[in-house]
């Protein structure tokens, strides 16, 4: 006989980094695992260091790392870990990113300017990321830019079911904050039957999140919006739109987005806005100073548990979101 045989079943391992725990032990939970144990610290200089306690020889590793603020320091820590897993002999590397740090960075607007979404996706492939599990891209294009299977998890079931169950459908208007978000506010429309409106903006080109015009495309007026946009950084743009809204009779505003960034005069925006719920997925922690009542958090675990038994059991992640795409 030539070669040998073995009897060993396949073996999945999940794996966290430091930036958003919480999120992986409830992944871990819903999969029924425990988080393989790791040592993770930093050198006096920045350095990180990872060293994982169990053997990840012949192993499925899955590794989940949201890119929080320090977004770079998390990313780094990401590579390194998959590094270790690749010379740890795993059998496989999947990589979660529930949110995907410089996905804004998807094309050249001006001359002179990188494609970081890009160099991201490169930097996962050199490391010796085979797969990428994530959530809620900024533009479906990204998944292009890695050589390998990619994964497109969508929170729109979990955030659309859950303003459903909670608003009067017959007074419900999905608004897109701009015209990139038309095609996800389209499937917000079919999944709960209702119309669909616009705020078209215009931006300075020369000054960061800032935005010069709104104007607001179809009628709104005595109407419960939904303005539904896949991250909140600021809250500039997004508070502005409400406020577009308003100003054009809009009785009640509820914002929803995938990835609570919620960056620097975030909190303070929020909380003055006349939003009456801002509503988040868990993709991302959500800060401890904008811990406001007007702000729900809904889980993405199940979803990312479901889609990684999927991958491990080699069926389908697409049957997962049968009729959202």
């Amino acid at each position: 006989m030539t070669g040998i045989k073995t009897t060993g079943e396949k073996k999945l391992m999940l794996f966290s980094g430091r930036a958003h725990p919480d999120l992986a032990e409830a992944v871990a939970d819903e999969l029924g695992v425990e988080l393989v144990p790791t040592r993770a610290f930093d050198f006096a200089n920045g350095e990180i260091y990872v060293r994982f306690e169990e053997s990840a020889r012949g192993a499925d590793c899955f590794l989940i790392q949201s890119h929080t603020s320090p977004i770079n320091q998390w990313i780094m820590e990401q590579l390194i870990m998959i590094d270790a897993l690749k010379r740890a002999s795993a059998r496989s590397i999947t990589v979660i990113v529930p949110f995907y740090g410089y996905a804004r960075q998807d094309k050249k607007h001006r001359g002179r300017e990188p494609i970081s979404a890009r160099l991201m996706a490169d930097l996962f492939k050199t490391a010796g990321a085979e797969r990428i599990l994530t959530v809620d891209l900024h533009t479906d294009q990204i998944q292009g830019f890695f050589d390998g299977p990619v994964d497109h998890l969508v929170a729109l079931p979990v955030l659309a079911d859950y303003v459903g169950a909670k608003v009067d459908r017959a007074k419900l208007t999905v608004v897109s904050p701009d015209a990139g978000r038309v095609r996800v506010a389209d499937r917000w429309c079919d999944r709960l039957g209702a119309p669909l409106a616009i705020v078209h903006k215009r931006r300075d080109p020369d000054v960061a999140n800032q935005v010069k015009v709104h104007e607001v495309v179809g009628d709104v007026k005595g109407r419960v919006c939904v303005l539904v946009d896949d991250m909140i950084d600021t809250g500039g743009t997004i508070c502005a739109a409400a406020d577009a809204l308003f100003a054009n009779g809009a009785e009640d505003v509820i914002v929803t987005a995938t990835h609570g960034v919620l960056s620097g005069p975030a909190a303070d925006r929020l909380k003055n806005s006349k939003v009456s719920e801002f509503v988040f997925t868990d993709t991302l922690p959500t800060p401890g100073e904008t811990d406001l009542d007007k702000i729900t958090v809904l889980s993405m675990a199940p979803t990312i548990a479901n889609a990684v038994r999927e991958v491990f059991e080699d069926g389908s992640v697409t049957s997962l979101f049968e009729g959202v795409h």
